[in-house]
């Protein structure tokens, strides 16, 4: 199996694959790569990386970066920060509601990208107009999500383990409110909410088995009929499978239903 080496473009960006060629590499050698839009300059962080999918571009490391090449990466990044400010007056000057995150040039400056966050799609043809003017080369703004925010950052999550979205998760499916209910979680924002802001990912996991479990059990106030006569429901336990009844003369009564059955 043909080994790749995992390399970082800019600080902040994820962990590619890239071809060595021939190149002897080790961890934190910085190198100039190959990217869909140029040259880029990157860092070593894994030796080797293997690839569970396929369908993942594979592009080739170019060189072991000189001190030429770092000294222009550190301009380019200078140079970016201005940019950020520069993008952020003009949204301001044309009312633009976004929220700039951050720019980066491609190492030979034939490419300034800034992204933003935005709650809405945003018309951005004058604010890329005027930032042409200003640093003469091609401007890609790209809009994204705060998840995507998430992923890219990192962190923990309320379970103590790092966060989903940048371990595992590919495509950020829809997850609602309906979710956490289905599963009796309290709907207090610290508890349904994750470091993004947005509900927790881990709400849609095991919706469709305690959708099931909720189908087999009885809705609390509803009345049931049971052994000892008509009785309300008054607290249900989705993973025991058990509910409470009360009766008129106040006594309680737990009864345990299996999916399978049809009556309690």
């Amino acid at each position: 199996m043909k080994e790749y080496v995992g390399i970082r473009i800019n600080e902040t960006g994820p962990v590619l694959p890239f071809d060595p060629g021939n190149l002897k590499l080790k961890e934190n050698v910085t190198v100039l790569v190959e990217n869909e839009k140029g040259i880029d300059f990157g860092k070593v962080e894994k030796i080797p990386m293997h690839l569970s999918d396929s369908s993942i571009p594979i592009r080739k490391i170019i060189r072991i970066s000189n001190k030429k090449d770092y000294e222009q990466y550190k301009k380019n990044k200078r140079d970016a920060k201005k940019a950020i400010l520069d993008t952020k007056k003009i949204c301001e000057k044309l009312n633009l509601n976004m929220q700039v995150l951050d720019a980066n040039y491609n190492f030979e400056r034939t490419q300034l990208q800034i992204r933003f966050l935005a709650d809405t799609r945003v018309d951005f043809r004058e604010l890329a107009k005027e930032l042409a003017a200003i640093y003469k080369t091609r401007i890609e703004l790209r809009q994204i999500g705060i998840r995507d925010k998430a992923k890219e950052v990192g962190g923990f999550g309320v379970c103590g383990r790092c966060l989903c979205c940048s371990r595992f998760l590919k495509d950020f499916n829809s997850v609602t409110i309906a979710m956490a209910k289905n599963q009796n979680i309290s709907l207090n924002p610290t508890k349904i909410n994750g470091v993004c802001g947005r509900l927790l990912c881990c709400l849609k996991y095991e919706n469709e088995d305690y959708k099931k479990c909720r189908e087999c059990l009885p809705k609390v106030g509803s009345i049931v009929e049971t052994k000892q006569g008509k009785g309300k429901v008054i607290s249900v336990d989705l993973l025991k499978q058990k509910y409470t009844v009360e009766f008129e003369d106040h006594s309680l009564m737990e009864i345990e239903k299996d999916c399978d059955e049809t009556n309690p």
